[in-house]
Formats: C-alpha cells, structure tokens, sequence
C-alpha cells in the first residue's frame, strides 16, 4: 500500500505539473492575437476493485493518474478594433490559410499587411492564400471586377500583386444629352466631357440653330457637333444634323449620328419624343451623361468586408484583385499544434475543404469583419481559477508522497 500511495502520489504531481504548464501556456497568451488554448484531460491508470463489508456496494483503489490527451478550446476569442482595413476577424468557423513555401498553416490571427512588394503577409513574414481575379496583365488592369469566385482548395496561392498598377482610360463610346431648346430662335449649346482612347479629357459641344425654312406643323433646329481637345486648340470632328419636333415640341427624328473623338467614334444619343432633347415652351435647360472613365494609377490595395482585395486608383476606380481564402476542417480539433497560434492538418483533422453554395460555387462559409482582430480565446479569470485548483492538487499530491515516505521510515524502523 506504502508504494501504491507513492505511486499515486507521483503520478499526481507529473499530469498536474503538464496541466499546469499548459495553463501557465493560455495565460501568458492571453493577449496574444488568434491564440488557441488548451485544456488538458485526465484518465485513470489501473484500479483494483476490493470488498466491502456492504455487499451492495463495491470499492476500488488506483494506482494514480496519467494526461489523457490536450484539447483544442473551439470558442471565439473577443474582438478588438483596430484602425487597419488588412486586420481580419472570422465571425464563426474558419481558418485562413499562410504559407512560407516550407509547409502549409492555418490560424486564425488576421493581422496581415501589405509589404514593400506589395504582397499580402501575416506578420512573421508568411504569405497569405487565396484566389486572385485574373485581372491583372503586365502591371495594366484588364477589368473590373465586382466579386472573386474561389477556386479550387488545392489551387490557392500567395496573394502576391504589382506595385505599380494601371486602370486603362475606357474611351467614352456614347452619350446621352437632354434639355429643352424652347421656341425662340436664339442659338442654344450643350456640352459634355468626353474620354478619348489616349486618356485625354476633351470636349463635345452641340450647337443648335433653329431652321431658316420650317416645315408646319412641326419645328426643326439644325445642329453642328464638335469635338475639341481640352484647351479647344485642337478641334478632331465636326458633324452636322437637323432635329424635326411635332407641333408639341417631341423629337420624330433627328440626323446626327456619331463623331470621331480623337480615335474612337461616339454615338450621339438626343433621345426620342419627350425622353431626350425637346422644343416646348417651357424653361430652357439641359444635361449630360456619357460612359468611359480616366485612366488612373495604383493608391494602393485594401481588404473589404468579403475577404476581397481591392485596388484603389487615382481616378477614383476601384476593382477587386483578389480573395483570400477561408478553410474548413471536419474537426478541427485534430490540428496539429505548431504554437498556439498556427496549425497543420493531420490525419485527425481530416483534409481542408470549402464550403459551397446552392450553385456549387466555392464559398467563405463565413463572415469576415475588416478593421478587427480576433483575440485570444482564453479568459483569464476562468485560467486563473484553474491554475489554483492544479496547484492545490499538486501540493496534495505532494503531502500524498511525504505521507508515504513517513509511513516507510516507520515501518523500517519497526523491523529494526
């Protein structure tokens, strides 16, 4: 029994002093950033069952304890706010994928950055995973893209983007011009900004002139449009219309088609009856709009609300480049631990996957928040409390040793 109770004692004072030094882990983490604590759990080691005097009941004595195995604690740690779009929160399950092309890892502390090459890293120099747009060719944008469908989880790759990148100017094709021109024979004017191949802004002008000869019922204006460079030095078109109303003013037709704009031809659009240019009498006024933007250069990238990363320009485009990649084990628990904060996949954790949509379409499966990190999940008082029952344990497991050990020198003292 002397040596059953020293035994117990042992083997008491080694799985608390493992529970303790995992404890002692979660607590110096505790504000460690995507930190993931473990518990530790005990098991029995071998007991012998004894009599009772009481046969309704039974007994038994063991020999003491061992750690049965160390758990991952699952529960989302608590939000910080931070003033960098590229701090990332996962709101649910989930885990972003770094690599250092040594290995594959999976964590989830979001505070990235975008380095001086413009790549997208954690903050001990790993790279992020995703799936870029495909967007990009030779430092130009090729187009605009709204949203990034994840590709397939064993494709995923460093989101590494140019730090030099251009938005192409997109040449103003059509535009759009309504007002109303009034009865009076006084020459009337209307003008637009518009986008010429070679990323200049220059100006069409419409100028109208009511008719010399008019044919009742109706009204007509002739019209002359040009195109001009900004400074109106250099004129590139001009083209000539006749506008015909009906006796209320609506447009039945006009002439005018399109005109070159330095390189690419534009369509003038002056509507039809009341939707567009009329001839009432009425307030005289007009307007504008046309499609094709400025060519622009790279502000810099930024990460949004779904996980994209978005190139800013200075002509005020934006388009997404880029998506990083949320992962999804069958247990997550059988991670391998590297520290508290990365992980690899094992045999227990099963192999990554994606979650999918109703169209079979790769998905986040969960939320992201920008602007916020994540926080380590343990929470100190309930660690603290821990800590001083395995002391308490362990002190007792010592007094269960020196217990034993007096018990020796008696009994040796007794044959003697």
């Amino acid at each position: 029994m002397i040596i059953r109770a020293l035994y117990t004692g042992i083997s008491g004072i080694r799985t608390n002093q493992t529970a303790i030094d995992v404890t002692a882990d979660n607590i110096s983490n505790v504000n460690t950033i995507g930190y993931r604590g473990y518990s530790t759990e005990f098991a029995s080691l071998y007991e012998q069952s004894i009599d009772t005097a009481a046969r309704s009941s039974s007994s038994s004595i063991g020999a003491g304890v061992r750690v049965q195995t160390t758990n991952m604690t699952q529960f989302t740690g608590s939000k910080i706010l931070t003033d960098r779009n590229t701090d990332l929160s996962i709101n649910g399950d989930g885990w972003f994928g770094v690599t250092n092309d040594a290995s594959t890892q999976f964590t989830r502390a979001g505070n990235f950055k975008f380095d001086v090459n413009s790549d997208l890293v954690t903050d001990d120099g790993f790279f992020v995973l995703g799936t870029k747009a495909g967007n990009i060719n030779d430092g130009t944008l090729t187009s605009v893209v709204d949203d990034v469908l994840l590709g397939d989880v064993n494709t995923q790759e460093k989101l590494r983007f140019p730090k030099t990148l251009t938005f192409p100017p997109e040449p103003t094709t059509t535009t759009d011009f309504f007002g109303n021109l009034g009865l009076e024979d006084t020459p009337r004017s209307l003008s637009s900004t518009v986008v010429d191949p070679q990323n200049n802004k220059n100006n069409l002008q419409l100028v109208f002139n009511k008719s010399a000869v008019q044919v009742a019922p109706g009204i007509q204006w002739d019209v002359v449009a040009t195109t001009k460079s900004a400074d109106g030095v250099t004129l590139y078109d001009t083209q000539t219309g006749l506008l015909n109303f009906d006796e209320d003013g609506a447009l039945l037709s006009d002439t005018l088609g399109t005109i070159n704009n330095n390189g690419t031809d534009i369509n003038i659009n002056l509507g039809a009856k009341y939707e567009g240019i009329t001839s009432t009498n009425s307030k005289i006024s007009g307007s504008s709009s046309v499609n094709g933007t400025i060519g622009g250069d790279l502000i810099g990238y930024e990460i949004n609300r779904n996980a994209e990363v978005i190139a800013t320009f200075t002509n005020g485009a934006q388009s997404s480049v880029g998506k990083i990649a949320l992962y999804h084990f069958p247990n997550d628990a059988g991670l391998s631990r590297i520290n508290g904060v990365k992980f690899e996949k094992s045999s227990n954790s099963g192999d990554a996957i994606f979650y999918k949509n109703a169209a079979g379409e790769n998905i986040l499966g969960a939320t992201v928040n920008n602007f916020n990190l994540e926080n380590s999940n343990i929470k100190l008082e309930t660690a603290l409390t821990e800590l001083i029952i395995l002391q308490r344990s362990y002190d007792a497991n010592s007094k269960t040793i020196s217990a034993a050990n007096e018990m020796m020198q008696k009994a040796l003292q007794m044959d003697a």
